[in-house]
């Protein structure tokens, strides 16, 4: 398997995990900034076209991974797959932004739920068509609602 590297960093305005949004749905609209190292900014091309890209990233701040964790939006325990904690075996993590424009070589985005300084692995255009789909399951989450959840520190390294 090829290492993975960090294509650029994500600015935001959320220094740690306390407060952050849990989820860019709940985000309020919070802005930031997507910066490309050098070697990456000719991939932005024909991005301005689409009005949400998935960012995904490293939860380089999350504690050690959990097989087992209690979620923002529950009092119980529950397997790690099953929730979208930051204390992942691979700390991976995704979110659909809004892309408000390019400024330079840099990305304008909103809705964003990650902390400043982020570490960036990838972009992919958001397509209706592909990344929306019906569902009647979801788990646990059913009748939960994340309106104004923000995250605590328990996922965060001391």
């Amino acid at each position: 398997m090829a290492a993975i590297r960090p294509i650029g960093v994500i600015r935001t305005p959320f220094a740690c995990a306390a407060g952050t949004p849990i989820q860019s749905s709940v985000s309020r609209g919070a802005e930031g900034r997507v910066e490309l190292f050098a070697g990456f900014r000719a991939g932005l091309r024909d991005i301005e076209g689409f009005e949400r890209i998935w960012l995904l990233y490293s939860f380089d701040r999350a504690s050690e991974p959990q097989l087992l964790a209690r979620p923002y939006l529950d009092t119980v325990e529950r397997g790690i797959f099953a929730t979208r904690s930051p204390a992942r075996p691979n700390r991976i993590g995704m979110s659909p932004v809004r892309l408000l424009g390019m400024q330079g070589d840099a990305l304008l985005v909103a809705d964003v739920d990650m902390l400043d300084g982020t570490p960036l692995l990838d972009i992919k255009p958001y397509v209706p068509a592909f990344d929306h789909f019906p569902v009647e399951r979801v788990g646990w989450y059913e009748g939960v609602s994340a309106l104004g959840a923000v995250a605590d520190a328990r996922f965060e390294r001391p």
